[in-house]
């Protein structure tokens, strides 16, 4: 009986800290797998005009989870090569989206106006950054790293997800060579390819979702 008693005090303590667990995890939607449809979101950027997916339909699109702080973001704006990517793309009308949905109070989270100023410090030239601090397009999309990229089709499909490139390191001198996955999705699809690598493993710091 004393054996039974225990086992039992134990089932539910394990079954308590399952359920405490599952809470302290931020929920997510079904994630987005690559040839679906990617998910429609309206967001706000940094200077207060809002965004739909569905209003840019013909366009290609890039969704570029970002994060300051992130070592591993930080490589890529130092380095200028973000700013490169976002100019290049930009031009050949494509919408670039920088997208924050560090929460407040958590590493990352930045105001309008630090945005802005970080804009212009770094000379980032994005079609605009969505301010997402509640984590909503953050979650439909079931981002999880800084950097993490998405490219979307002219029909709206998710053609692209993961890592920016193949070097998993905050180092600047390993972009040099590096084999660029989003230059590669929209070069692919953009001559008519299929893409030879639609999904990767993205690598970065975790995006600090409020809870």
């Amino acid at each position: 009986m004393a054996f039974a008693s225990r086992a039992l005090r134990t089932a539910l303590f394990l079954s308590c800290a399952a359920f405490v667990a599952a809470l302290a995890l931020p929920a997510f939607a079904q994630a987005p797998r690559v040839g679906d449809p990617a998910p429609d979101f309206t967001a706000t950027d940094s200077h207060g005009q809002s965004h739909s997916l569905s209003q840019l339909r013909g366009k290609y699109v890039v969704l570029e989870w970002h994060n300051q702080g992130c070592p591993y973001t930080r490589k890529h704006y130092v380095s200028g090569n973000m700013q490169t990517l976002q100019r290049e793309w930009t031009a050949k009308e494509v919408a670039w989206f920088t997208v924050i949905s560090s929460a407040p109070g958590e590493q990352g989270y930045v105001t309008d106006a630090e945005e802005n100023a970080y804009l212009a410090q770094m000379h980032a030239d994005p079609t605009a950054v969505l301010m997402d601090a509640q984590g909503t397009l953050g979650r439909l999309y079931d981002a999880r790293t800084t950097p993490e990229m998405y490219v979307i089709d002219p029909t709206g499909k998710l053609i692209y997800e993961g890592a920016i490139d193949n070097r998993p390191t905050p180092d600047v001198d390993d972009i040099q060579g590096a084999d660029n996955y989003v230059t590669d999705a929209l070069s692919e699809a953009m001559a008519g390819k299929p893409i030879a690598t639609a999904y990767t493993r993205p690598y970065g710091c975790s995006v600090k979702y409020a809870y």
